[in-house]
């Protein structure tokens, strides 16, 4: 019996390069995102985020390299491409004086959705992203949050495989960022492949399963959202709280051969491990092995915005 052939990709990006003029917006960009994935794309303004999912949507054509959309060239087959995604820009023209429901089958229309099956689809959409009380209503009358979620129903009409949505919470109030937020993991839970760019980090640490951060066209990390860390920093680091003084937990703890370093801060230790692979375990079986009693261990455990400042320190400036 032969092996399956590999499943493919959402999408697979090699050595993608955009130049506008003489400056390089995207340098050798190798990416991949897999089916299902709810996928964050960090970066800075200007990092290149934008450029990608142009790219990605068809608007742009890259100066090198390759980008494919489940298996389709992005250039060779751009019309199937665009039946597979729903590309939602940080800013998109609303027409304010169209009731919601006359936009989104304007759309249907674009999309060649049968007339007699458009009003279920718009429905479906509407209840989807939550506007069913709003289906009567000028788009004007809408707050910004309601119209984000339309813009979100928009790109949904033609039931695409791949979303791309670039900052799709932007101005947004924390509500409204949130709702939206719980939409897209309806969305995942559905069996989309989401690609969010946002600077709303900590969100995008709870949401997605993936990432990947770019700084200047170039990728710094792309991979597990909980492996970021780990791709940025070295070692392990725990706090720990022992019921005797901190020097002496401090001495105890040095004579392992597993610590690298440890700082007192007030009550408290951090103390540093070289070899990521080593868990805490070791400093509690050294502390409770003293007769010392054990009060605190945890690992420390960076956020996502502290490792983007990190990965991208001076090159922004």
């Amino acid at each position: 019996m032969s092996d399956s052939p590999p499943p493919i990709a959402a999408v697979q990006t090699t050595n993608l390069s955009r130049e506008f003029g003489d400056m390089k917006a995207l340098s050798n960009l190798t990416l991949t995102v897999q089916r299902g994935d709810l996928f964050g794309f960090i970066g800075s303004n200007g990092a290149g985020k934008t450029t990608t999912l142009r790219i990605l949507a068809t608007f742009l054509t890259p100066t090198s390299g390759k980008a494919e959309v489940l298996g389709y060239d992005v250039v060779r087959d751009a019309d199937r491409v665009r039946h597979l995604i729903g590309y939602m820009p940080d800013f998109f023209g609303v027409y304010k004086e169209m009731e919601v429901t006359e936009y989104l089958d304007f759309f249907g229309a674009c999309y060649k959705i049968p007339s007699a099956q458009r009003d279920k689809t718009v429905a479906d959409v509407l209840e989807l992203v939550g506007l069913t009380e709003k289906k009567g209503f000028l788009i004007g009358a809408l707050s910004r949050g309601m119209q984000q979620r339309l813009g979100l129903a928009r790109v949904l009409i033609h039931d695409p495989q791949l979303l791309l949505l670039d900052e799709p919470a932007s101005g947004l109030d924390p509500r409204a960022r949130i709702e939206m937020m719980a939409i897209l993991q309806e969305l995942q839970r559905m069996g989309k492949t989401i690609i969010i760019s946002s600077h709303i980090l900590s969100e995008l640490q709870t949401l997605c399963n993936r990432c990947a951060i770019i700084e200047r066209g170039q990728l710094i990390y792309s991979g597990p959202i909980r492996g970021v860390e780990a791709g940025v920093t070295e070692g392990r680091s725990f706090w720990v709280r022992a019921g005797c003084p901190p020097a002496t937990a401090r001495e105890l703890l040095l004579a392992r051969t597993e610590t690298r370093q440890i700082e007192i801060k007030e009550d408290r230790l951090k103390v540093f491990v070289e070899d990521p692979r080593i868990d805490g375990s070791y400093i509690a079986e050294t502390l409770v092995g003293a007769g010392v009693r054990l009060l605190e261990l945890r690992e420390d455990e960076i956020g996502l915005e502290e490792v983007f400042l990190r990965v991208t320190e001076g090159a922004t400036q």
